[in-house]
């Protein structure tokens, strides 16, 4: 199962001060300062320097430590069953440096095990100058068809259209005990919510999302209320939550985890259906996760997920996202199967992208290396890079994984 695919078993207050968002929510996840609201955290402004400069400090000084195989390492994120995890991969991912894992699959194990298996993948997390920069531990708890893991410990989540039938303040609270129930088990990260708008007359027929019933609701009102409801319990749980699938995949028939060419031929720039994320980046969000399909009125020419007008024009510049974008799964969707897998990397990369997503590590390899080559030949590359690297460290160090001693 990838970030969007649904199971197999089953039926197909006051404005915040800062200008990064990570810090925001940072303080708002850790109970600092109020809660994640429609419009903005709410913050104090007295320690606004300091948690920056210290932030800073402490990401550079993990940084300035790292050698270029670890630094690289930091920009993907592998798949691992969280059922069953293979050996063989969790190798692979260690050798190659993989700063942040996937729980993928379906396990009914309970919180125990997974937090079992979530501190045996932290043992194993990197070193540098003497600290170990732990482990970003994602996966997809959405609810109802979308939740990964169950058993003892965790709820039984409805579906997204359930939860959108809820009040704010209902969903909010309730999101609050499911991420605690993650940060119990070992998780830190959780690739939702869904901020996609499936309009009614599309429903069920839209593939990815509709068919399912992941979505919250079918206007953009109701998504950005919910998606932010969402957001703030996650933060209030001090886990981290993600937008997705941006710019949006409520207009499109086909599902990109099993369907080649997927393209949106609605949505603009200024759709309604982007303002689930403008609000969310506006409360601040620590992720967004970018679409594999094609949006034929932002960028006809490049699928979102390698579209640079997509990510640094739309998502970085004109929504202000300052966080970590993360890509949808560029390691079994069909839509990127054309791809070289290293091409996928760089793509992405090369468009803004700070995280890779790949369900399948055994891909990492080649898209490592070909990161490495193309930060050797290429110092445009080698800049950003850099940045994303940052970013992830930022992330890290917001869920309490760096210690700078």
């Amino acid at each position: 199962m990838t970030s969007q695919q649904a199971p197999s078993h089953g039926p197909k207050g006051k404005r915040a001060v800062w200008p990064v968002p990570l810090l925001t929510l940072s303080l708002a996840a850790a109970g600092l300062g109020g809660t994640y609201t429609s419009h903005a955290a709410v913050v104090p402004e007295a320690p606004a320097s300091a948690t920056r400069s210290t932030t800073a400090t402490c990401v550079d000084k993990v940084f300035a430590g790292m050698t270029g195989p670890q630094r690289v390492g930091q920009l993907f994120m592998g798949g691992i069953s969280a059922s069953n995890p293979d050996q063989k991969r969790i190798q692979v991912l260690r050798q190659y440096h993989v700063g942040s894992v996937f729980l993928a699959g379906r396990s009914t194990s309970g919180t125990k095990a997974t937090r079992s298996l979530a501190d045996s993948l932290q043992a194993k997390a990197d070193t540098v100058s003497g600290h170990r920069v732990g482990l970003l531990v994602s996966t997809d708890q959405e609810g109802g068809q979308v939740q990964v893991l169950s058993g003892p410990g965790f709820s039984t989540i409805p579906s997204g259209l359930v939860q959108g039938s809820w009040s704010t303040s209902k969903l909010r609270s309730e999101a609050a005990v499911w991420a605690k129930q993650l940060k119990s088990a070992g998780v830190n990260l959780n690739l939702a919510p869904v901020a996609d708008v499936v309009p009614a007359s599309l429903g069920r027929n839209n593939g990815p999302i509709g068919r399912y019933d992941r979505e919250f609701g079918h206007t953009a009102a109701i998504v950005t209320s919910h998606s932010n409801a969402f957001a703030a319990g996650f933060a209030q749980s001090n886990v981290l939550a993600t937008l997705k699938h941006f710019p949006g995949l409520g207009y499109v028939r086909g599902n990109t985890d099993t369907t080649a060419n997927v393209v949106d031929s609605v949505t603009t720039s200024t759709s309604a259906s982007i303002t689930p994320f403008k609000s969310g980046i506006k409360a601040g969000a620590p992720f967004v996760m970018i679409s594999l399909a094609t949006y034929s009125k932002i960028d006809a020419k490049h699928q979102a997920v390698f579209s640079s007008t997509v990510i640094q024009g739309l998502l970085r510049k004109t929504l202000g996202f300052k966080g970590v974008v993360i890509s949808d799964d560029l390691g079994k969707a069909v839509a990127v199967k054309s791809v070289p897998a290293a091409d996928r990397a760089l793509n992405f990369l090369s468009a803004g992208g700070d995280l890779v997503l790949t369900v399948e590590p055994n891909l990492v390899p080649a898209m490592t290396k070909a990161v490495q080559t193309r930060m050797a030949q290429n110092a445009a590359f080698r800049t950003q890079v850099d940045q994303s690297v940052h970013r992830v460290l930022a992330a890290k160090q917001q869920a309490g994984l760096l210690s700078c001693g």
